[in-house]
């Protein structure tokens, strides 16, 4: 089974100029891992995010689908994925891989900017 990731560069832009740039780096860039295994994701932000991190898994053919918001598992999804870190330096964690994990897994920061939430996440494939 392969675990494909991408790696997101995100930019944050505000009334069409650019206010400042957090590049985020994923590591590993691919794995393959067999079932049963336990397997990280960790993702690097240039600078500090204040938790406000997110991790997605995008499957073929379907919408990119929200795990983790920092450390809290949203509805629905396993008890087997966990998410930790601060600052610039975070790792999304998955126990007891299963096939059904497989897909495109991918980081994404959130910021608070003129009292709202935003983000342009850019995948570089």
């Amino acid at each position: 089974m392969s675990l494909t990731l991408l790696l997101a560069v995100l930019e944050l832009l505000v009334q069409g100029e650019t206010l400042w740039e957090i590049t985020m780096t994923q590591t590993p860039g691919s794995q393959s891992v067999v079932p049963g295994e336990t397997f990280s994701i960790r993702c690097q932000t240039s600078s500090g995010v204040g938790n406000h991190i997110g991790w997605y898994l995008q499957k073929s053919g379907e919408a990119p689908k929200l795990l983790m918001y920092a450390s809290t598992r949203q509805s629905g999804v396993s008890d087997r994925f966990r998410g930790s870190g601060s600052g610039s330096d975070y790792t999304l964690t998955i126990s007891g891989v299963q096939a059904e994990d497989s897909g495109v897994y991918y980081c994404q920061s959130y910021h608070y900017i003129n009292n709202s939430w935003t983000f342009h996440c850019v995948l570089d494939t």
